[in-house]
């Protein structure tokens, strides 16, 4: 496979810039880096970025993820592997990522573990990297980005 183009944030630097910064302040907060980890790698697993899913998944097993909790994120619900934190965060990632899919985007359930797991801090900072990783996969996909290419 190949790209379509050139990739967008390549043709505008400053994009790249801005989404760099969008990533930085999303990570300025106490929430764990893990949970970051798994908000990527299950919204790029929604959104079928496979760049994405490739880069996350070897970023959990790099920083030292067990296997187990590296397959089963795509079946959270069903899986023992993961906190009540991480789920109420994979399930905001969900909701999020799949806005226009229900007539309440963020169910209140949703929003009130999530809000019970997190400080606002913490909760804002997931919903950035929430938006950050959307953003990503959609160029990605737009421009059928393959994996192994960056």
């Amino acid at each position: 496979m190949q790209a379509r183009m050139n990739h967008p944030v390549q043709v505008h630097p400053e994009a790249m810039q801005a989404l760099l910064a969008l990533n930085k302040a999303a990570h300025a907060s106490t929430l764990p880096e893990t949970t970051h980890q798994l908000v990527h790698l299950r919204v790029s697993q929604i959104n079928g970025c496979s760049v994405c899913v490739d880069m996350h998944a070897r970023e959990l097993k790099e920083s030292g993820e067990k296997d187990e909790r590296i397959w089963a994120v795509g079946a959270w619900r069903e899986s023992p592997y993961f906190t009540d934190a991480e789920r109420a965060a994979l399930a905001l990632a969900e909701c999020v990522t799949r806005i226009a899919d229900r007539p309440d985007a963020v169910p209140d359930a949703v929003w009130d573990e999530a809000a019970d797991n997190f400080d606002e801090k913490e909760l804002s900072s997931l919903l950035l990297t929430i938006a950050g990783i959307n953003v990503w996969n959609r160029l990605n996909g737009a421009i059928r980005q393959p994996v192994g290419s960056w």
